[in-house]
């Protein structure tokens, strides 16, 4: 068992992002789930600024410590390295600067550390595995992994020398799972766990936001079905396949598209600038059918929806949207690929189309347009399934037995 400090076990959580995307949604529940199950716990996040998962951190009941990360560091990323030789020579750029300024980053993980050296170390990213290799002393260090490390050649190199220092490796499916032995071939265990959702928080009836009101548009008419993408604004999260299907859609169905999110990430050229898709919306003749609604708590938007969309055009590691639309009732399209096909049963409790084919997600939507019933039927078949799959003290259970099995 993972050694106790001061008679109890100390988990201290690493991440790279101070943002809420999907990844630190579930760190929040999963540090709300050892605080539930195991109280006596100490449970500290180190993070890299104040912003919004600060708070959501410490209302959960974390001892947070902010380590500021250079900007250099924040922006450094695998996205932006191909293309063409400038792309390639800035991407190089942003690699040098953020080598150059990693040591002073990692001192003050270190000091961080050693004021409160924690039994395990849970590191949330790429970049905080990294980190945490270099920096743990006498910790057991669990790398939570949240991406598919086989598409990232760098990443997967650094990883790969590093993994002497690591314990145990969670991944938030049995895709991603599967994906780092491959790409890695670790010698220590990899379990797959499914991230959990607040089913007191996601839940078909509540707060529902208006988002016409959001988006500085008059209220649609009676009868108008609201359709929504509720992501992050990456750029394999698939807006441009949504805005396509709409598009695609015949004048006469009754229609609202609304995309909600905003680009939360410093990674320099991964994501949608809200203008970009302004303008590509304009540019396929759809502005007047979808708008942009900026970030909102997602299960407010969520209940003011009657379908919620997931469009990502690659493998989805795991697919929190779709999890937590499940959970308020919605009915749900997704594109299915990855660990977000482990998530549903088609044609059961959500309906499906092929990663990045707008014809084909225009056609299931204008079936649910059309037809209340099936989207009621699926609705509540979602939530049925959400309250088995996502419980969020199945989640924190597992990662306890994980804990305590460390020796």
């Amino acid at each position: 068992m993972a050694e106790a400090v001061d008679g109890r076990l100390r988990v201290t959580f690493l991440t790279v992002s101070d943002q809420l995307g999907g990844s630190e949604v579930a760190l929040v529940d999963m540090i709300k789930g050892l605080r539930r199950l195991r109280p006596s716990w100490a449970v500290q996040l180190l993070l890299p600024g104040r912003g919004p998962l600060l708070a959501r951190a410490e209302a959960a009941g974390a001892d947070c410590v902010v380590v500021p990360m250079p900007p250099a560091l924040r922006r450094a990323g695998e996205f932006a390295a191909g293309g063409g030789v400038g792309a390639r020579l800035a991407f190089f750029a942003r690699l040098a600067a953020a080598a150059f300024s990693a040591p002073g980053y990692l001192r003050r993980l270190r000091r961080a550390l050693a004021a409160q050296p924690p039994s395990i170390l849970h590191t949330n990213g790429f970049k905080a595995h990294l980190a945490g290799a270099r920096v743990t002393r006498g910790s057991r260090l669990l790398w939570h992994v949240h991406e598919y490390v086989s598409d990232r050649g760098l990443s997967r190199r650094l990883l790969a020398r590093l993994l002497p220092a690591v314990s145990v490796i969670v991944a938030n499916s049995a895709s991603v799972a599967a994906d780092v032995r491959a790409a890695l071939s670790p010698d220590v265990p990899v379990y797959a766990l499914h991230n959990g959702v607040d089913l007191g928080v996601f839940k078909p009836h509540g707060e529902v936001e208006d988002l016409d009101r959001r988006a500085g548009v008059a209220a649609a008419p009676a009868g108008v079905v609201r359709i929504g993408l509720v992501a992050t604004f990456a750029r394999w999260k698939g807006h441009d396949v949504f805005l396509r299907a709409f598009a695609a859609l015949p004048r006469d169905v009754p229609v609202r598209g609304y995309i909600v999110g905003e680009p939360i990430y410093d990674t320099a050229g991964s994501q949608h600038s809200i203008d970009e898709l302004k303008a590509r919306a304009d540019a396929l003749g759809v502005g007047d059918r979808v708008v942009l609604t900026g970030f909102l708590r997602a299960a407010p938007a969520m209940r003011a929806l009657d379908i919620v969309v997931h469009a990502s055009t690659r493998p989805e590691p795991f697919g929190l949207a779709i999890a937590e639309a499940m959970a308020c009732g919605r009915a749900v399209v997704t594109s299915g690929g990855g660990g977000a096909a482990e998530l549903i049963e088609p044609d059961v409790d959500a309906l499906t189309h092929p990663p990045g084919d707008s014809d084909a997600l225009a056609r299931v939507l204008e079936r649910l347009v059309r037809d209340a019933a099936l989207r009621q039927r699926l609705g509540e078949a979602a939530r049925r399934a959400a309250g088995t799959r996502f419980d969020p003290d199945r989640m924190a259970a597992g990662l306890i037995a994980i804990y305590e099995g460390l020796e």
